[in-house]
């Protein structure tokens, strides 16, 4: 997720626990959607959608973050 901020994702993770917290967030999303996708862990579609939405909402609000830190 956002290569172009590789070295300023490693140096929020360790400074800015809010960043850190969100970055989490997201990742363990992203895994519990590749399980039930893969049905490894059941759900429904609509689960599944909910869990895609609530991820892209995190990764919305990472992305803001970044491209502040980018700034400045």
């Amino acid at each position: 997720m956002f290569p172009e901020f590789r070295d300023q994702i490693t140096q929020l993770k360790s400074t800015d626990g809010h960043f850190a917290r969100l970055f989490e967030q997201h990742s363990a999303l992203d895994q519990q959607v590749l399980r039930m996708q893969s049905h490894a862990e059941p759900s429904t579609p609509l689960k599944i959608e909910l869990l895609k939405k609530e991820k892209l909402l995190l990764k919305d609000q990472i992305h803001a973050i970044l491209k502040k830190a980018a700034l400045g």
